[in-house]
């Protein structure tokens, strides 16, 4: 680490130009070869894939994506009116020119009479495409849609629904500008530098906008979902300025214990950054874990978000060091710069003035009660996560602006919610007696409680002579709907094998809902695997740093407790509806499928970032001092302002993100800033130091023959000894 920060201080305008040029040139590149969003589902061995397989291999011509073009007419007019007819069936030639759309049943035919409200009002068409949903790039879904609403006027209202459509939707930014400017208000107001306040932000925003970039040309290569910009943004922009906030938190700290620029520079990366390389490789490594739960969606979420960690604390260690250099002593506020003048070097974090130094001597004096009282908050935090119920939000709680809500209201309005999410019940019959008993059970489901209607079915005979019968089922209640959910379950484990016992038939239900349902269900089957990795990872990795084995297992149960209090927060809000009309939420609903665990894998990565950079200091403390009790006051009493200073950035940015946008950036948005708020302020500030003032020397107690084993690595500088000695001379 000293080698690297010499050499990026001794050449600074290289490393800024290197800087330039990548995200120059990464951001010139993705502009010119364009992106490639595009989501990857497969879910094997769930019932709705083998439907969509059994479609794929037997009639490709039906295993295709469904989307609905839905269009409405003033009050007073309706949609059979000549010129509309004529205006709608122009613009459908046009969509069936489209490649890979295989068939459109429009309502002005025979087949597609249901397709028009009993007010005659609203109408949809049917189009289905070659491929399944998550085939289509977003290039691909903006040229369907906007063809299908190049017709759209004062008196025709034109949407489409479905989840090509969803891929079209373009990604809101709208929190990213809130969360620099409140993350520069608290730079400011921690460092009283405006020098310093920018470093961090330029740090964070160079290495996001490289990062970017590069997610645009690896899009050509990995599948990622279109919201993976918005996310990486989300976690790059709080990870990046707190971990250049630290060094330079150090930085400053080294120059008023009276070290020239250089040498403050190093002993800054030499102790801060490899606390932001272990740091940052843990985050890494809790959202690369998501590859064991074996569900492709995840994976290009998780290479998006660990490339933008990586490079944030890449920058944090190679352009802040040069950025740093070129600034100077410029980064200590004019307080700073008097007090240096008048009464000279001093070592920071050593006196007894200040909030911090008071609270840290309060945690020495009476640790239990702190804690005790910090952890009854976070339990009570917690309770509402064991009534975590898992879900698709539906396109009913996209922005208003959305042509994909636009379309689920016109359609909930005129043929009901359920009509947003049909179900699909796909068979393959090898008799006539076979055929007959899928049709009887088809009649059974359409008396079933909680259907709306059920579609003629049609068949397809394949080459090898059997049929395949295809039944769309439309439900009473919307997509999200627990009614759906308990509908589909029903379905599948009791009215079709009732239907159909004894006769060797076999109905599947699938569909883009019921895809979610079983997204859901292996989801939370595959999630203590998950979750056991990341612990036991993360857990090795601490151990090996600081030679402890109760260190990182308080960590790791501390960890687990604030990311459930921010599950209980996000529930309580987004699922009961708590406090919704303060952060917006009109429609509560299920925690969509896959942010559980996003959000651990996040959490649980800058959870551990807390950890290190508090337990560093305090290991730094007890290297130097041989004493439990006042290495943990003096850790507690440096860090504890500037990891409140950083919890406090990564809240805003984080929270500025609830101001708008997707459904799901806004539950990231709530439950990583409530996540924080608990670990920063509650765990890391008051149960962690209590915890280790009563254990006292066991904090550091490591097995010899372990020791012997692993690997030694640590967030200690290497010539630690002679850094403190060279300290307190050059201080004395």
């Amino acid at each position: 680490m000293r080698v690297l920060a010499t050499w990026c201080v001794r050449h600074r305008l290289v490393v800024v130009l290197l800087w330039v040029v990548l995200l120059v040139g990464m951001t010139a590149l993705s502009a010119i070869i364009g992106t490639d969003y595009k989501s990857s589902f497969n879910l094997p061995n769930t019932e709705s894939t083998n439907a969509y397989n059994l479609l794929k291999t037997a009639a490709p011509s039906a295993s295709g994506d469904s989307e609905k073009i839905v269009f409405e007419v003033p009050a007073g007019q309706t949609v059979t009116e000549p010129q509309t007819e004529s205006q709608v069936n122009g613009m459908l030639a046009q969509v069936a020119a489209l490649p890979s759309v295989v068939k459109i049943v429009s309502p002005y035919t025979p087949a597609g009479a249901a397709q028009i409200s009993k007010n005659q009002r609203v109408a949809y068409a049917n189009v289905s495409f070659a491929h399944a949903t998550f085939d289509y790039s977003q290039q691909q879904a903006e040229s369907f849609v906007n063809t299908a609403t190049s017709i759209a006027s004062p008196t025709l209202h034109v949407a489409v629904s479905g989840q090509i459509a969803e891929s079209s939707n373009k990604p809101s930014f709208g929190g990213t500008l809130p969360g620099v400017l409140a993350a520069g208000v608290v730079l400011l107001l921690v460092f009283g530098s405006i020098f310093a306040m920018a470093l961090p932000l330029v740090s964070a925003l160079a290495s996001l906008g490289t990062a970017i970039g590069l997610m645009g040309l690896m899009s050509h290569i990995i599948n990622m979902p279109s919201f993976s910009t918005q996310l990486v943004i989300l976690i790059g922009l709080g990870v990046g300025v707190d971990y250049a906030l630290f060094i330079v938190t150090r930085y400053r700290q080294a120059l008023i214990a009276g070290n020239d620029i250089e040498t403050a520079i190093v002993t800054a990366v030499d102790t801060s950054g490899r606390a932001v390389l272990f740091a940052g490789i843990i985050v890494c490594i809790a959202l690369l874990g998501m590859f064991a739960l074996g569900v492709s969606f995840l994976y290009g979420l998780a290479i998006a978000a660990a490339l933008g960690v990586a490079l944030t604390m890449i920058a944090a260690l190679t352009l802040l060091p040069a950025l740093l250099s070129f600034i100077g002593p410029r980064v200590l506020s004019r307080r700073q710069k008097k007090d240096l003048a008048k009464n000279g070097p001093k070592i920071v974090g050593s006196g007894t003035k200040g909030f911090w130094p008071r609270w840290a001597d309060l945690m020495r004096r009476r640790p239990v009660v702190p804690a005790v009282i910090a952890l009854t908050l976070v339990i009570i935090l917690t309770i509402p996560f064991f009534g975590l119920r898992l879900g698709h939000g539906d396109q009913g709680n996209d922005p208003t602006s959305t042509t994909t809500r636009q379309a689920y209201d016109m359609l909930a309005q005129g043929f009901g919610p359920g009509f947003n999410g049909p179900l699909q019940l796909v068979a393959i019959t090898n008799t006539p007696a076979q055929l007959a008993a899928v049709t009887r059970a088809v009649d059974v489901v359409a008396r079933q409680p909680g259907v709306a209607q059920v579609s003629p079915t049609y068949e397809i005979q394949t080459k090898y002579g059997s049929t395949i019968s295809i039944t769309t089922v439309f439900p009473t209640s919307s997509p999200e709907s627990v009614q759906t959910t308990n509908l589909i379950l029903q379905l599948r484990e009791s009215t079709l094998p009732n239907a159909l016992h004894g006769t060797g038939a076999v109905v599947l239900v699938g569909g883009i809902t019921a895809i979610f349902v079983d997204f859901a269900h292996i989801l939370s089957l595959k999630l203590p695997l998950f979750v056991g990795i990341v612990v036991l990872l993360s857990f090795l990795l601490l151990a090996v740093v600081f030679r402890s084995i109760v260190i990182p297992l308080t960590a790791a149960v501390m960890n687990l407790l604030s990311i459930g209090a921010a599950f209980g927060i996000l529930i309580a809000v987004y699922q009961h509806g708590w406090l919704g009309e303060l952060f917006g939420v009109n429609r509560p609903g299920p925690i969509e499928t896959f942010i559980p665990v996003m959000m651990f894998a996040i959490l649980f990565g800058l959870s551990m970032d807390y950890e290190v950079f508090l337990v560093a200091r305090i290991h730094e403390e007890w290297l130097r001092t041989g004493d439990n009790t006042l290495a943990v006051r003096n850790g507690l009493a440096t860090t504890g302002k500037t990891i409140s200073a950083a919890a406090l950035i990564m809240i805003l940015v984080f929270g500025s993100f609830i101001l708008g946008g997707q459904l799901i950036i806004q539950e990231f948005g709530l439950g990583l800033a409530a996540g924080i708020i608990v670990d920063a302020i509650v765990i890391r500030m008051a149960i962690v130091p209590s915890v280790m003032q009563l254990l006292g020397k066991s904090n550091w107690w490591f097995p010899r023959w372990l020791d012997r084993l692993l690997p030694h690595l640590s967030v200690d500088p290497a010539d630690h000894e002679a850094m403190v000695k060279e300290t307190a001379t050059t201080s004395g």
